[in-house]
C-alpha cells in the first residue's frame, strides 16, 4: 500500500496534554525506580530478609529484578499498544507502576510474615519492571503522534525531562527520610516515599484520561492497517531498524555509570562525601530537565542527527574529564564536569531519542519497535556498573578503562546513527515507510497477516 497524504490535523491541546502526561508519567516511573534502589541499599535488607550476611546481597538483587522484566514488559505493552491503542496501554502501565509502588509501602516485614515478605517484594518489583518496559516508549510514541510535524522532538523531549526530574525528586525525598532516627525509619519512615507516589499516580491518570488516541493510529485502525501480531511484522520487515536503534541506545550506559558506579567510586576511592556526590547528581539531572526541551527545539530546526551526534561526541570526551575530576577529588570541577556531562552532553542525545527512535518505525509497529529496541539497549546500561567493577581489575584508582567503556558505547551509537535516516522533515503519516521511487510504501496488512 502506498501513502502520499499528509498526517491529519492534530488538536493542539492533545499535544500539550500528551507532553505533560509524558513528563508526569515518566517522573513517576523513575521516582519509583530510584526510591526502590535507595530503600534496597538502606532498609530492605533489615526488614524483608532473614538476618544474616546475605541479607544485603538479596536486597540489592531485588533492584535488578525489574531490569530483567523490562524487555518482557516491552513485548507485552508494545503488542497491546500497536493492536488496541496507545492510550489504553499507557493507562494500564501508569496504574501498574503506581499501585505496585503503593503496595510496597504497605508490605508487612519478614518478622511479621516470614518468607512471604521477600516473595511479595520481588513480585511487586517484577510488576514495576513490566510497567517500565512500556511506559516511556508508549509515552514517546503517543506524544510524537499527537505533536505537530515540525515540533515532534520538542514535545517528546518532555518525557525525558520527566525521567530526569524523577531522579532529582527521588534523591531529594530520601534525604530527610533517611535522617530519621533508626527506630522510626524502620518502623514507618521508609514507607512515606512509596505511599506518596499515589498522589502523582492520580494526577497522571487524570491527564491521560483527557487524551484521545493519536489521529494517525486511528486512521490506520479505520483502514484496517493494524496487524494481528505486531511483533512478527516488526521482525519480518523492520529487523534492521531494531538492530540499529538497539545499537543507538547503548549510549544510555553513561547514566548508570554516573548515577551508580561513579557514586560508589567517588565515595569509596576518592573520599568525596556521599551527600555532596548526591547533590552533584541531583544538580546535573536538574540541569537536564531544563535542557531537554531546548535540545528538542534545536533538533526540530536543524535535524535529529546533528544534535544526537554532537551529544555523543561530547559524552565520549567529558566522561574522561569527569572521572579525572573524581580521582582528584576536586569538588568544584566535579560539579562543573558532572553538569556538563549529564546536564548538557548526555541530554543532547537523551532528549532526542524519544522522537528519533519511534520516527524510524511505521505507525503499526511503532510502539513495539521503540519499546523492544530500547529495552534491549538498556540491558547493557543495567549491567554497566558490574562491568565497570570488572574493568578496574581490583585497582579502584584505575578509572581509565571505565571511561573508555563509556566512550566506546557512544562510538557504537554514533556509527549506528550514521547508518540511519534523517527524519525531522518527514510528515508523521509517512514515518518509517520504505521508499520506492518518489513514493513511500509500507507492507500491506495482508502481507503482515500472512506472516502470522
Amino acid at each position: 500500500m502506498s501513502m502520499t497524504t499528509s498526517a491529519p490535523a492534530r488538536p493542539r491541546n492533545n499535544a500539550k496534554i500528551a507532553a505533560v502526561s509524558g513528563f508526569v508519567g515518566s517522573a513517576l516511573e523513575y521516582y519509583d525506580f530510584f526510591i526502590f534502589g535507595s530503600a534496597a541499599a538502606l532498609i530492605f535488607g533489615k526488614l524483608f530478609f532473614a538476618p544474616g550476611p546475605s541479607s544485603m546481597l538479596l536486597s540489592f538483587a531485588t533492584v535488578g529484578v525489574a531490569y530483567v522484566a523490562r524487555p518482557l514488559g516491552a513485548v507485552i505493552c508494545g503488542h497491546l499498544g500497536d493492536k488496541f491503542g496507545r492510550k489504553r496501554v499507557l493507562l494500564l502501565t501508569l496504574l501498574l507502576m503506581g499501585v505496585s509502588t503503593f503496595l510496597i509501602g504497605c508490605l508487612p516485614t519478614y518478622s511479621q510474615i516470614g518468607m512471604a515478605a521477600p516473595l511479595l517484594i520481588v513480585a511487586l518489583r517484577l510488576l514495576q519492571g513490566l510497567s517500565a518496559g512500556g511506559e516511556s516508549p508508549g509515552s514517546s510514541s503517543l506524544t510524537l503522534e499527537h505533536a505537530p510535524d515540525r515540533k515532534r522532538a520538542f514535545y517528546t523531549s518532555w518525557t525525558m525531562s520527566g525521567i530526569m526530574f524523577g531522579i532529582v525528586l527521588s534523591t531529594l525525598v530520601f534525604i530527610p527520610v533517611a535522617s530519621l532516627p533508626e527506630e522510626q525509619l524502620l518502623a514507618w519512615g521508609w514507607r512515606i516515599p512509596f505511599l506518596a507516589s499515589a498522589i502523582v499516580t492520580v494526577i497522571a491518570f487524570v491527564l491521560r484520561r483527557l487524551l484521545e488516541e493519536p489521529p494517525v493510529f486511528e486512521e490506520a485502525r479505520e483502514n484496517e492497517d493494524v496487524v494481528k501480531v505486531p511483533l512478527v511484522a516488526l521482525f519480518r520487515h523492520h529487523w534492521v531498524t531494531v538492530l540499529r536503534i538497539t545499537a543507538m541506545s547503548l549510549f544510555t550506559i553513561l547514566n548508570t555509570l554516573v548515577n551508580v558506579f561513579a557514586l560508589s567510586y567517588a565515595t569509596t576511592v576518592a573520599g568525596v562525601d556521599k551527600s555532596l556526590m548526591l547533590t552533584v547528581i541531583a544538580a546535573a539531572n536538574l540541569t537536564a530537565v531544563a535542557m531537554g526541551p531546548l535540545c528538542g527545539m534545536l533538533s526540530d530546526r536543524i535535524g535529529r542527527k546533528p544534535v544526537f551526534l554532537t551529544g555523543l561526541v561530547l559524552q565520549s570526551v567529558m566522561i574522561f574529564v569527569f572521572f579525572s575530576a573524581l580521582s582528584a577529588a576536586d569538588i568544584p570541577l566535579i560539579f562543573l564536569t558532572g553538569i556538563l556531562l549529564i546536564g548538557i552532553a548526555y541530554t543532547g542525545a537523551n532528549s532526542i531519542y524519544p522522537a528519533y527512535f519511534p520516527e524510524q518505525f511505521p505507525v503499526k509497529v511503532r510502539y513495539s519497535g521503540m519499546a523492544i529496541s530500547l529495552m534491549f539497549g538498556l540491558l547493557l546500561a543495567g549491567f554497566a556498573p558490574a562491568i565497570s567493577e570488572l574493568l578496574i581489575g581490583g585497582d579502584k584508582a584505575n578509572w581509565v578503562p571505565v571511561a573508555t567503556f563509556g566512550a566506546l558505547a557512544c562510538l557504537v551509537s554514533a556509527i549506528a546513527t550514521l547508518t540511519g535516516p534523517e527524519t525531522f522533515r518527514t510528515p508523521t503519516a509517512l514515518l518509517g515507510l520504505k521508499k520506492s521511487g518518489k513514493r513511500l510504501q509500507t507492507p500491506s496488512p495482508a502481507a503482515d497477516k500472512a506472516a502470522v
